[in-house]
């Protein structure tokens, strides 16, 4: 009976949350996600601060990536309208809204928030009203729109309870003598930024707001323009669970303006997920105060040891075509021991790659290259000295996507090694495009170490995988490589960012973490030493000489 009670609760719980969403004049947004064809131009305004504060400002539209017609109106901030976020983040200490000394009961708050979250989470219809939100604003398939909603479920779940305060846990050392201690402490930096990307509009933006949230932060939170719209609802969703509404503001603003912000807020720490440059520029704007996830040409790497080949081709499938290539962990070039050629590895890759459509969006538009830049590029490596297009390399075929984006089908480039290590290619050879594209080469056993020296030249080293169960071959490939989320093995893979495990980049004193207490840590907390001296001198103390 207790049991069918605590359901009937969940299920009117998740009534109530979507009934708000669906009414709440100034964001009905769930109304447009239940049915893709709802345009959203006619609905009221959504505001742009979310502790309840309105600002004047204009309202940009947002074209969709269905029709390129303008679908939704959203806060368009200028930089004389900046003044509200600035004194509204500026009102945090540098010691945060709560730390281990000052108002913990917020670790317990939080807690309790993340369970609530995670219960509705897992109600079909709420899980399904995020899923759709997604994919109203980013063109994913149903599995990795609802797999986003899934992993920010689970990530929940992992903090419910006691986890938010034990993610403040620290440590102490005994004294040089009696009465003194030393006691390390996580401790928050008070007024932080966080800046999402547009191709994960909720898995990233939630791990990263929670855990900064949890460690006691307040928040100026900048999404992507694009898809804005699902983080505006994911807060909607915070605050129906019980968060405070003063611990995040929804600043919607161009680049150059958040710039402005930046520089006048004086944030004590920024994580940014994104491109390079941006990630680049932000770092000079913010002196080095930053936590950045930037970009990632990511390689994966099939060694000598041929097995459950159609497997691999799947997996290889996976990672360099799922949410057509717009992942920051997307397979970017794939180095192939000859044996797996000799095995039929690239016929299947073509099959598996024919297999997706603009149907099911297994494949579909890219939102930050035209179809004409990503053919450029075809060319331009295919006319490389042996060189040659496996498959792809054309237009989709019968689409109606706006020419500001791009749609290009499934497309690998084979590129001869000896060719991609010339210092007059090699830039273009592991040029990162965001969209379902890879490159393809081939070694053999005396040149393992062309393929390493390769992967040393590479700026960014995010994800990797090395596809082999032979363990001479993986412990010279990974002690020889950086990435910082390498997955070995013969089910080795380049994506995937589960919440079970550390992602983000290596090599890079600036690089952030998500999803794990570890991540949470390093990324929105840093290290305080308390030193404790109790114990009254004896009365035999004297004045020591000067030293």
């Amino acid at each position: 009976m207790v049991g069918a009670l605590n359901a009937k609760h969940g299920h009117e719980e998740a009534a109530n949350f979507l009934a708000l969403s669906w009414t709440r004049s100034a964001s009905p947004l769930a109304r447009a996600a239940r049915d893709e064809r709802f345009w959203i131009s006619e609905l009221g305004l959504i505001r742009s601060i979310f502790n309840l504060r309105r600002t004047p400002c204009d309202f940009a539209q947002s074209s969709g990536w269905r029709m390129g017609a303008p679908f939704i109106k959203m806060p368009n901030t200028k930089a004389d309208e900046l003044e509200p976020f600035v004194t509204s983040l500026n009102s945090c200490p540098k010691t945060g809204l709560h730390n281990p000394f000052k108002n913990v009961e917020r670790y317990l708050l939080y807690g309790q928030v993340s369970a609530k979250m995670a219960e509705l989470l897992g109600k079909e219809d709420v899980a399904n009203y995020f899923a759709k939100c997604i994919q109203r604003v980013c063109p994913k398939s149903w599995p990795q729109a609802l797999g986003e909603v899934t992993i920010v479920r689970v990530f929940l779940q992992n903090f419910c309870g006691d986890q938010v305060r034990f993610l403040a846990r620290g440590f102490s050392v005994p004294g040089n003598h009696y009465g003194q201690r030393s006691h390390g402490h996580r401790w928050p930096y008070g007024p932080c930024c966080l800046v999402s990307p547009f191709n994960f509009p909720l898995e990233i933006p939630a791990l990263q707001l929670m855990g900064a949230l949890y460690m006691g932060n307040k928040v100026t939170l900048k999404a992507a323009s694009t898809t804005s719209l699902v983080m505006e609802a994911f807060l909607r969703f915070m605050h129906f669970c019980g968060a405070p509404k003063t611990d995040v503001d929804f600043l919607n603003c161009a680049g150059s303006v958040f710039s402005e912000f930046v520089g006048r807020a004086q944030p004590r720490n920024t994580q940014f997920t994104g491109g390079s440059e941006a990630a680049e520029s932000l770092a000079v704007l913010t002196h080095g105060k930053v936590r950045l996830e930037d970009a990632g040409f990511d390689w994966k790497i099939l060694g000598p040891d041929v097995r459950a080949v159609d497997y691999v081709a799947w997996q290889s499938d996976q990672d360099a075509y799922a949410n057509s290539g717009q992942k920051c962990s997307a397979q970017s070039i794939l180095f192939a021991h000859e044996n797996w050629l000799q095995a039929g590895l690239l016929d299947k890759l073509k099959t598996l790659a024919e297999r997706r459509s603009l149907e099911d969006l297994t494949v579909g538009p890219v939102l930050s290259h035209t179809t004409e830049d990503m053919l450029a590029h075809v060319h331009k490596l295919a006319s490389l000295p042996r060189a040659r297009v496996l498959f792809g390399g054309v237009e989709l075929p019968r689409h109606n996507i706006p020419k500001r984006f791009g749609a290009l089908a499934p497309t690998a480039v084979y590129v001869p090694l000896e060719e991609i290590l010339k210092p007059e290619n090699f830039k273009d050879c592991i040029r990162e495009i965001f969209g379902p594209f890879q490159v393809v080469t081939s070694f053999t056993d005396a040149t393992v170490d062309r393929v390493l020296e390769c992967c040393e030249r590479m700026s960014h080293h995010l994800t990797a995988a090395v596809v082999s169960n032979d363990m001479d071959f993986i412990n010279r490939v990974v002690g020889h490589t950086v990435n910082g989320t390498t997955y070995v093995g013969i089910r080795a893979r380049t994506t995937g960012a589960p919440q079970n495990h550390w992602f983000g980049p290596a090599g890079d004193p600036r690089g952030a973490g998500i999803g794990t207490p570890e991540s949470i840590q390093l990324v929105w907390s840093c290290h305080r030493e308390i030193i404790e001296d109790f114990n009254v001198p004896p009365h035999t103390w004297t004045l020591p000489a000067p030293s």
